[in-house]
């Protein structure tokens, strides 16, 4: 099982429990990032070896803070 952040700008939008399909995208830098479709979140910038292997997750976890709102999601890898 791995767990990934992803920054989420608007509250409401999925909700734990969640089940939910990213979207991979790439940087010319060489990292990756993730989008939770249809761009509801966007992950941290992830080095090419640290890649996800599976699209598809469930979300476990959902934090406000004063930078706004983080929803943790778990993929079964």
């Amino acid at each position: 099982m791995r767990t990934m952040e992803f920054k989420m700008e608007r509250q409401g939008v999925v909700k734990v429990g969640d089940h939910i399909t990213v979207t991979e995208g790439s940087l010319p830098s060489g990292f990756y990032y993730y989008t939770i479709d249809p761009s509801l979140a966007m992950s941290y910038n992830i080095a090419a070896n640290d890649r996800l292997k599976v699209f598809e997750g469930d979300v476990i976890n959902i934090e406000e803070n004063p930078r706004g709102f983080y929803v943790t999601v778990s993929f079964d890898e």
